[in-house]
């Protein structure tokens, strides 16, 4: 399995979903996770994990035989370059030497960008093309059945260990350029995208909703999409009071285009207009942070938000247990883990349709993300009349009850069973 975060090293949702699948899913099958990073003292029962920051090149044998087919790798029919930060440098430029001291020197220096606090920073492509490299060097090493990469930071290596192993190729999708970005952005990230698409045995992506995506502007057949729900892990959920005297209402994630920022703030002026005591709070960084502090100041409502910026997984419990309601306006939602948090600590969430989670949470409030008066009216409902606050977090609970990473985990090994075994 390969994979880019993991706890407790993790930026967001996916390393969370990550964690969940690996550990469910090792109840089933053996598992050998490769990551760029981790932390030693974190063990997961039957999972062997390699970071790849804490790697040994000396635990590996270096072939000389291996080590050229394994160059022979960078030439599958592809499209990958140019990386923001990745030198013109070819394979057979790297390890054009025979020498299996100069090889391991070599690798030893790639192996340095991966001992960093920011995996996402300028040097991500760089950390890609290295991880590809040293990732199949690894699994050439190893006894396996499946290569198992989730998202596109992974896509690469796991294309290349296909080749150079013929091992069947399973891609896990938490997250597209069609959604971060828009459709029409086809850079280098879409085409790394595509082309693992076409290159894999089978694709599971988090929603069906994200599957619609990869066949209408990827090109990818129906036949190799398995979409398979995220699970969550139950939490002891709890009830704080707020210091706050106004009714609060949540939004919680990445501040960029793809969360819907800017539609939460519209949708908070017209909230505004028939509840001028409401509270609205922005929880998480991103490009457009200072922008949505700018528009706050030019709407005149600056005086209604709160900028919480990072928050550790304490403090969002915390914030979790003193809101009102949770919206969620994403202009394109894979999944969404964070409605489903909310939903736990007894929270009405209003999600936006271009949502997977809306599919696992058919109880919630849903709106088009550029619905503004549909998204306000949802959230002035919840707001206003506590029969149907209490409906929805009855039902929410309900829609839960069917939701979790061991169903999940069975889900794909029924992939692996019927669909890989099949091909």
């Amino acid at each position: 399995m390969l994979g880019w975060e993991f706890p407790p090293i993790i930026n967001g949702g996916l390393g969370v979903a990550c964690f969940g699948i690996t550990k469910a899913l090792s109840n089933h099958v053996d598992i050998s996770l490769i990551l760029p990073k981790s932390d030693p003292n974190f063990v997961v029962q039957n999972v062997d994990t390699i970071g790849l920051n804490h790697f040994d090149i000396e635990n590996i044998k270096v072939k000389t035989s291996e080590y050229e087919f394994l160059e022979d790798v960078n030439y599958v029919d592809s499209n990958f370059l140019p990386y923001h930060t990745l030198s013109s440098e070819s394979l057979e430029t790297k390890y054009e030497s025979t020498d299996y001291t100069s090889i391991k020197s070599k690798i030893r220096s790639e192996l340095e960008v991966f001992n960093t606090n920011d995996l996402y920073d300028g040097a991500i492509g760089e950390r890609v093309y290295n991880f590809s490299k040293i990732a199949t060097l690894i699994a050439l090493n190893r006894d396996f059945d499946i290569i198992h990469a989730h998202d596109w930071m992974t896509f690469v290596a796991g294309m290349e260990i296909k080749a150079a192993t013929g091992k069947p190729l399973v891609l896990h999708v938490h997250s597209l350029e069609a959604d971060r970005n828009s459709p029409e952005c086809k850079g280098w990230v879409y085409q790394i995208e595509r082309k693992a698409m076409e290159y894999a045995d089978v694709i599971i992506p988090v929603s069906f909703y994200t599957g619609q995506i990869i066949q209408t502007h990827y090109g990818i057949s129906e036949d190799k999409i398995k979409p398979v729900h995220n699970g969550i892990e139950q939490v002891q959920a709890f009830r704080s009071e707020s210091s706050l005297p106004e009714k609060v209402v949540l939004f919680l994630g990445r501040i960029t285009v793809q969360k819907g920022p800017e539609y939460f703030f519209e949708t908070a002026s017209k909230v505004l207009e028939f509840m001028p005591n409401t509270r609205f709070v922005m929880a998480g960084t991103g490009n457009m942070l200072k922008g949505m502090i700018e528009m706050g100041a030019y709407k005149q409502i600056g005086n209604r938000f709160h900028f919480t910026g990072f928050l550790t997984p304490e403090k969002v419990r915390q914030l979790y247990s003193i809101a009102d309601v949770y919206v969620m306006p994403s202009v394109s939602e894979p999944f969404g883990l964070s409605a489903l948090e909310a939903a736990q600590f007894g929270i009405p969430v209003v999600l936006s349709k271009q949502s997977g989670v809306a599919e696992v949470l058919p109880s919630a409030l849903k709106a088009d993300y550029w619905d503004i008066d549909k998204m306000a009216s949802n959230i002035i409902s919840v707001l206003k009349y506590k029969g149907l606050r209490d409906q929805l977090v009855k039902d929410a609970y309900q829609d839960l009850a069917k939701i979790n990473w061991d169903y999940t985990a069975q889900n794909i090994v029924n992939i692996y069973n019927h669909d890989i075994v099949k091909n």
